[in-house]
């Protein structure tokens, strides 16, 4: 797990699952999950900031786990 912070100060936590190529996102007290990303989009995503992944959640495909 990767501990990121953005230039607001949120922490957000990453967790990548290589074979099912989907990354798990916990911020705030809720958790995300993306859908499944291409090989490249999944390699790509491997170097994002704390930034990226906070635009992700605004943009991004992805689902809200309970």
């Amino acid at each position: 797990m990767k501990t990121l912070t953005t230039i607001s100060n949120q922490v957000i936590k990453i967790s990548s699952n290589k074979s099912a190529r989907t990354y798990t996102i916990r911020t705030n007290g809720s958790t995300y999950r993306t859908t499944k990303m291409s090989k490249e989009e999944f390699e790509k995503n491997s170097n994002n900031t704390g930034n990226d992944w906070k635009d992700f959640l605004n943009n991004g495909d992805y689902s809200v786990v309970k």
